[in-house]
């Protein structure tokens, strides 16, 4: 099943050296999850960089677009594949594990998903999961002085039951 365009926000917070938080989302993805013959999942999820945006701040919008942290222009591609996993971690929470590409750089790399509120995650109600990277594991190390090294991406996603027509 895709992703929904509309009701997915697929976004990531950083820090400054001063306290302040930037909150940044990559308005263009696509991905899904796909079943598997086991009945597990898989999800896949492809985020654009070249649109990505920090809320409010234009010039950590063009920095985050810019060779010292995403390199859009070159690296136009963030993704993140899972490992199956059973489709009970929706509903009860839990560790998603996977391959997370920022800059050609692939990682091995977990998100923690939250218990959901429904009884049809994904559908019904977002799934929340969160996680955080290191910049300096993807050689995103610019703005040192002023940025901290730690990214949290927050994830919301919903799926689209019943893909348009």
């Amino acid at each position: 099943m895709p992703l929904d365009q509309v009701q997915t926000r697929l976004g990531f917070e950083l820090s400054t050296r001063w306290g302040q938080r930037l909150d940044g989302w990559f308005p263009k993805f696509d991905g899904g999850v796909e079943v598997l013959p086991d009945g597990r999942h898989q999800v896949s999820l492809r985020m654009y960089t070249r649109e990505v945006l920090i809320q409010d701040h234009p010039s950590y919008t063009k920095w985050a677009r810019g060779g010292m942290f995403f390199e859009s222009e070159r690296y136009p591609v963030v993704t993140f594949i899972s490992h199956p996993y059973r489709p009970e971690t929706l509903s009860h929470g839990g560790e998603l594990s996977g391959e997370l590409t920022i800059r050609g750089i692939r990682r091995a790399e977990t998100l923690l998903v939250q218990p959901a509120d429904c009884a049809r995650p994904a559908l019904d109600c977002d799934v929340i999961s969160t996680g955080a990277v290191r910049r300096s594991d993807y050689d995103m190390d610019g703005f040192k002085m002023a940025v901290n090294d730690r990214v949290v991406f927050v994830l919301r996603a919903r799926l689209q039951e019943h893909a348009p027509q």
